[in-house]
């Protein structure tokens, strides 16, 4: 392929990734800078270039992934379809459940010989370009009460009056069950917003060997292996598939965005398959 077209099909993946809010700059201030500062605060420029710059290189990254991953086999070879947009589009869920979910089918090569998925997932995206957090910042993340919310920590749940809602989950802690949420230093607690509010959740992996993302669901089978099977994103912009593993530079993070329109019960929940099902899952009402 010359090097003018695979420019233009990095360019229009890049564009479908910022449009789908994959890869979007997270509100988190990547490795390296003040743990007492996050994106919420950081220069509207500085999250607009990490946006284009993430955009810019995930498509990229991809290819140069897969490729590794199983050698010149995957350009010619019965995969070699996932080394394009077609694979990208299906292995990132940009228009919607990825279809290794809608269709069930995983293959062979991502489970290897376990049963966690997600292993495989990390590993792959472990050096994806995007924003990092260190341990020492994600630690109070974690426990961090969202502004404008009232916590109640023996019912565990958090409760949003406000048109803007902004919190943080943090995927398996340190210090924390295993394959669980944090947020507002609770074990996936219930959270309610009203009606109209523009909702903002920043998404950090902190588990150690695991990828794990955070969606917004109508589902209702939570016990399901795939519960993003049953049910698209319940909104546009509710879902952020994959984080990998953490390495040296720091922990993945990411950010879904979204309009809680309609009023209704949904689930936030992992949607790596399995997590849910392990009890990585949530409820998250839509009040009047």
């Amino acid at each position: 392929m010359m090097r003018s077209q695979i420019r233009t099909l990095a360019a229009a993946a890049a564009a479908a990734v910022a449009a789908a809010g994959l890869g979007a700059a997270a509100a988190l201030t990547a490795c390296g800078t003040s743990g007492h500062t996050t994106a919420s605060t950081a220069s509207s420029a500085s999250a607009q270039a990490g946006t284009q710059a993430s955009a810019q290189y995930s498509y990229t990254y991809y290819r140069s992934m897969m490729g590794r991953y199983l050698g010149g086999s995957m350009m010619g070879g019965s995969y070699g379809w996932m080394m394009g947009p077609a694979g990208y589009r299906w292995m990132t869920g940009i228009r919607g459940v990825p279809g290794w979910m809608r269709g069930g089918h995983v293959p062979a090569f991502m489970m290897g010989t376990g049963t966690d998925m997600g292993k495989f997932m990390g590993r792959l995206w472990a050096n994806a370009p995007g924003p990092r957090v260190t341990p020492a910042q994600a630690a109070p993340l974690a426990g961090q009460v969202p502004a404008g919310a009232r916590v109640n920590r023996a019912a565990r749940t958090i409760v949003f009056t406000t048109g803007s809602v902004h919190l943080v989950a943090v995927a398996s802690p340190a210090g924390g069950p295993d394959e669980t949420f944090r947020i507002a230093g609770m074990v996936s607690p219930k959270v309610s917003v009203p009606a109209g509010a523009r909702v903002s959740i920043e998404v950090v992996n902190a588990d150690p060997d695991t990828a794990h993302g955070l969606v917004i669901t109508s589902s209702q089978d939570q016990s399901s292996w795939m519960p993003m099977m049953t049910s698209r994103p319940a909104f546009s912009g509710s879902a952020l598939w994959f984080l990998g593993n953490p390495t040296t530079a720091g922990m993945h993070a990411g950010t879904l965005t979204f309009t809680a329109s309609t009023p209704g019960t949904y689930h936030y929940l992992c949607p790596v398959p399995g997590h849910a099902q392990k009890g990585m899952t949530g409820l998250f009402t839509i009040t009047n």
